[in-house]
């Protein structure tokens, strides 16, 4: 049984290091086989992803799907012998990389006629949807193009967009909406549905731009001849768009200021043209983007001033743009802080000077052609609530100046049949992995996760300083406890310190999902800047390993667990309203806290396999539900954690004791920890058991050993093991100084407050 790991005084012995043994190598063989059954996924998920759905739920009335074919796959979907539809996954025509930076997967039906019969939302690392935005938001917003001609979806535009955007989760849905209906468009003008033309032949002239010309201009040079394209809006523009648009929430909440005055002037250039980006960057920047950019790879470059932001904040929380993308065609491409570089001021002779530059690098898999006509879209948001925004979008348009393209004639080839049945150009999904930092920022710019600590400063200095409190208390431990109110009246106040702050107010909760993460990247793409970017994060989870080697589990679970302050502070009032508490037998108790190893064994086990679907289980723990959404979730999650948390009432921290795997993952390596901090009398276990019946999560054995696995350094033995009218050894003392102190003539009594003559003075406080 693997309860036997915990041996306690007789942890030497050896029947128990055999036993030990044992669950080492069980746990060993485990892992093993758990990680060889980790499957190798294709590149088309097509068949994978039918099998996970009824077919009436993606084509209403069909009853089967045909094979997968083509390339891109499609299947066809049936009701008998007739066909009612096709059916493609979005991720395999078009990418689909969302917030997360990992692809989102929907299954989209089309009628012959080219029509939105159906779309479903199968798999998604979408963290928004994850821990804050209800999924049936999400569902609401595809089942919005349903019933809409991919041929006749009008693109986003100043008339707004063709489904409300979803506030809050600004680039899942955009990325949801572009994709179905961009993957839509290629499949019906590959399959000739609704008498879609296919793709066009490639021309027989190839028009690729001309890299020998270099000359530098000026700004009202480049401005005169397109090689800038701008965008001006001003206040009563966008009040008056707004109005059009229809939502009057929207309309009755204008933009301040004179109507006259400038919304925002934004700017935006080809830079990757050597002439463009010799006059834009000079050339000690042109260099350094010649350097940077790989064959066939462009940037452009974005500036802009007056009320609004084309940056916006979201890319510094999460680091993708939210505001800004370039379409070309049936492409989209939105850039993340890795395809950025912040700039201070444009080169070129004349050129304002603009609060905000971004040069931004259009990854290699966009299939971006530089002569062809593209687009940068503006997303302009406007609050109409506490959490609610409306949204639309304003073009401005661009197309390489003809003195920059140099035209060749292209032999042609005639085309085989196999190439000719092609259903749509192979589409490379998954973003190719990123380069580093100090590539991806460059000389000029700073990562972001500096950024973000720099944002958040001021949480990182109260988080620090209570680090800092945390430790003097335990270093100081003995100081503290012998003074039973003042170690009471500490503990509350931090324990509220950390459910209001840490937890509801800051949202710096750890849970195993951070586990599962670290060790999935361990074996994938490890980075640290991905866990830099929550800075306090980041900064609890360097305490913890650190307090480790000397506290074990303890100073995370019994001070800096929001959910575990929580569950105390009610049993606190619970005993105070006189809520009877349930004590365990130990027997059972040391039975049932195994359960927790058990599910935090199934939840790294199934994090090898399927890190999403570990994510989803991961829900075992309340701290989502709790913490993170303050409870404003749906009803089965909040009556989960409602019934841990009156569980908690009666058996204090139950779910700590037996069900958190978090707690589990931590007391895993708490047999490493150097030192021994709690300290124990020869006679503690035997016969006293006032520790062990007082311990809140009944850590301590009968004979007196307190586990360091399931201690969470509370420290409450402590405050018993100096106390004088509690601890028997202590009393001992008390009363043998005592009765030498009355036998003593007055004058050989020391004086009071000093020496151990003072221990007799501690009075036993109420209520401990």
């Amino acid at each position: 049984m693997l309860y036997r790991w915990y041996c306690g005084p007789d942890a030497g012995s050896p029947g128990c290091l055999l036993e030990r043994q044992h669950v080492y190598r069980s746990v060993v063989v485990i892992l093993l086989l758990l990680i060889s059954s980790v499957p190798v996924h294709a590149q088309g998920r097509l068949a994978e992803m039918l099998r996970n759905v009824a077919p009436g739920e993606v084509v209403p009335g069909a009853d089967r799907f045909g094979p997968p074919e083509g390339k891109p796959p499609v299947a066809r979907a049936f009701a008998g012998d007739r066909l009612l539809g096709y059916v493609h996954l979005n991720s395999d025509v078009v990418s689909s990389t969302g917030y997360s930076g990992k692809p989102i997967h929907i299954l989209v039906g089309l009628s012959p006629e080219g029509r939105i019969v159906g779309a479903k939302l199968l798999e998604h690392h979408e963290p928004i949807v994850l821990i804050g935005i209800p999924a049936e938001k999400i569902e609401n917003f595809i089942n919005g193009y349903v019933g809409l001609n991919v041929l006749d979806v009008p693109s986003p535009t100043k008339s707004g967009l063709p489904v409300d955007i979803v506030s809050g989760a600004t680039v899942t849905v955009l990325v949801i909406g572009d994709s179905i209906t961009r993957s839509g468009i290629r499949i019906a003008r590959a399959l000739g549905l609704g008498g879609a033309q296919p793709e066009a032949a490639a021309p027989t002239v190839t028009k690729t731009v001309d890299l020998s010309q270099s000359a530098v201009e000026s700004w009202d040079t480049l401005l005169g001849d397109g090689s800038i394209r701008r965008l001006h809006l001003t206040i009563a523009e966008v009040n008056e768009a707004f109005e059009r648009s229809g939502n009057r929430a929207a309309a009755e909440r204008p933009e301040p200021g004179a109507p006259d005055d400038t919304f925002i002037d934004l700017y935006v250039a080809l830079v990757s043209v050597p002439t463009i980006g010799r006059s834009l960057l000079g050339d000690q920047g042109w260099e350094q983007l010649e350097n940077r950019l790989k064959p066939g790879q462009h940037a452009i470059v974005v500036a802009g001033e007056g009320a609004y932001s084309f940056k916006g904040s979201g890319y510094v929380r999460g680091g993708i743009f939210d505001r800004i993308e370039l379409i070309q065609g049936d492409n989209t491409v939105r850039f993340r802080d890795r395809n950025h570089r912040r700039l201070g001021d444009l080169q070129a002779e004349g050129a304002p000077r603009f609060p905000e530059i971004g040069l931004f690098v259009i990854p290699e898999d966009a299939g971006f052609d530089p002569v062809e006509p593209w687009r940068l879209q503006l997303l302009v948001q406007r609050a109409i609530g506490a959490r609610d925004k409306a949204f639309l979008t304003f073009d401005t348009g661009y197309a390489l100046p003809d003195k920059y393209v140099r035209s060749e004639q292209r032999a042609v080839v005639a085309a085989t049949p196999e190439e000719t049945k092609v259903a749509a150009p192979e589409a490379r999904p998954e973003e190719a992995p990123p380069a580093s930092r100090a590539e991806a920022e460059g000389d000029l710019g700073t990562p972001l996760w500096q950024r973000i600590w720099r944002e958040r400063i001021v949480d990182i200095a109260i988080l620090t300083v209570a680090l800092a409190i945390l430790t003097g208390i335990f270093f100081f431990q003995d100081s503290l406890v012998r003074r039973p109110r003042l170690y009471d009246a500490v503990r509350l106040g931090f324990l509220a310190f950390t459910l209001f702050w840490i937890g509801w107010w800051a949202h710096a909760q750890l849970s195993v999902v951070n586990v599962l993460a670290f060790t999935s990247a361990l074996r994938t793409d490890f980075r640290w800047d991905y866990f830099l970017m929550d800075p306090l994060i980041f900064i609890l989870w360097f305490a913890v390993a650190a307090s480790m080697l000397f506290w074990n589990r303890g100073a995370f679970c019994g001070w800096l667990c929001p959910f575990g302050a929580l569950q105390e502070l009610l049993n606190r009032g619970a005993r105070l309203v006189r809520i009877p508490q349930i004590r365990v037998p130990f027997g059972a108790h040391q039975r049932f806290w195994v359960i927790k190893y058990i599910i935090f064994l199934v939840l790294f086990g199934l994090s090898l396999y399927d890190l999403a679907f570990a994510e989803r289980a991961s829900e075992v723990e309340p701290f989502k539900t709790a913490i993170i959404l303050y409870f404003l979730r749906d009803w089965p999650f909040v009556l989960y954690a409602g019934l841990l948390l009156v569980a908690g009432l009666f058996i204090e921290r139950f779910f700590c004791r037996y069900l958190c795997p978090l707690g589990a993952a931590l007391a895993i390596p708490a047999r490493l920890r150097m030192f021994d901090w709690l300290r124990r009398y020869r006679e503690c276990g035997n016969p006293c058991q006032r520790c062990a019946n007082e311990c809140p999560v009944q850590s301590i054995h009968p004979e007196g050993h307190i586990n360091p696995n399931e201690c969470i350094q509370c420290l409450h033995c402590q405050m018993l093991y100096h106390h004088a009218y509690k601890c028997p050894v202590v009393i001992q003392r008390r009363l043998r100084q005592e009765k030498r102190m009355a036998t003593m003539s007055p004058s050989m009594r020391p004086s009071p407050g000093k020496g151990r003559a003072s221990a007799p003075s501690q009075k036993e406080p109420a209520g401990l």
